[in-house]
């Protein structure tokens, strides 16, 4: 591992894609600053990557505040922040859509949705200020960006959503050389996909089981999204597990 000198923050960081990926970063050489709800999961990861350099700060990023003590922890430990991974994310039971309550729907969209805004705020007032300026903001979008799963209404909405946000970013980004780009993924092998292994609602009413892939292939496709020199940007990407059942299906 050679010192990169940049400075990557994974939202997220504590279990599933953003470990792997705040791993992977680690690998490569980033400092990477580790945030999430958990602190306790968070101290795993950072004891994964123990010969490295980390900071975990606990963080709600719902929470305007919060996200602001998060980037401002950011700037006072390492002076900059190259690459923002916005990936914590959550989704709401497989029922019906008439019978998930208010209170669940909103729970998505504000960890979903208004989280990753939030942190694209502070990212932008960090990087146009810095000196390189600039930066690199990575979206976790989702297969459901492009096709719903049944009983998926809060969590597809949001990643709907995360598409325009990513376009909207990249756009008004570009004045103060902030790149954009969005991964979307399908059925990567984490805690959240285990349930696809007894088989899963498919569209047209059945239960299938569905393939996964090793995480491993998603944090690698982040490093080299993340990797890229400002002057070229991946807008979006789709990694998924070769025999899932995506196309086709929406």
């Amino acid at each position: 591992m050679v010192d990169s000198g940049k400075v990557a923050l994974v939202t997220g960081a504590g279990s599933g894609i953003g470990r792997a990926v705040a791993l992977a970063l680690l690998r490569e050489g980033y400092r990477v600053v580790l945030a999430g709800r958990r602190p306790d999961a968070l101290a795993a990861t950072a004891a994964l990557a123990a010969e490295t350099t980390s900071l975990a700060v606990p963080t709600d990023v719902t929470d305007p505040a919060s996200v602001q003590s998060l980037f401002e922890r950011t700037v006072h430990e390492f002076g900059r922040l190259d690459v923002l991974f916005n990936n914590a994310g959550i989704s709401a039971p497989a029922v019906p859509l008439e019978d998930l309550s208010y209170a669940q729907w909103r729970q998505v969209v504000d960890v979903n949705l208004t989280g990753p805004f939030l942190c694209t705020q502070e990212a932008f007032k960090v990087m146009k200020a810095q000196s390189p300026r600039g930066g690199r903001i990575i979206n976790n979008g989702s297969i459901s960006a492009t096709a719903p799963r049944p009983n998926s209404a809060p969590y597809t909405a949001t990643k709907h959503a995360i598409t325009g946000l990513t376009k909207s970013t990249s756009l008004d980004g570009r004045k103060y050389d902030i790149a954009c780009g969005q991964i979307d993924i399908g059925n990567a092998a984490t805690e959240m996909t285990t349930r696809m292994a007894d088989g899963i609602l498919q569209a047209n009413g059945t239960i299938a089981v569905e393939p996964r892939m090793d995480v491993e292939h998603v944090a690698r496709a982040v490093v080299y999204m993340a990797g890229l020199p400002l002057e070229a940007n991946v807008l979006f990407m789709t990694v998924m597990a070769s025999q899932m059942p995506l196309v086709g299906r929406g």
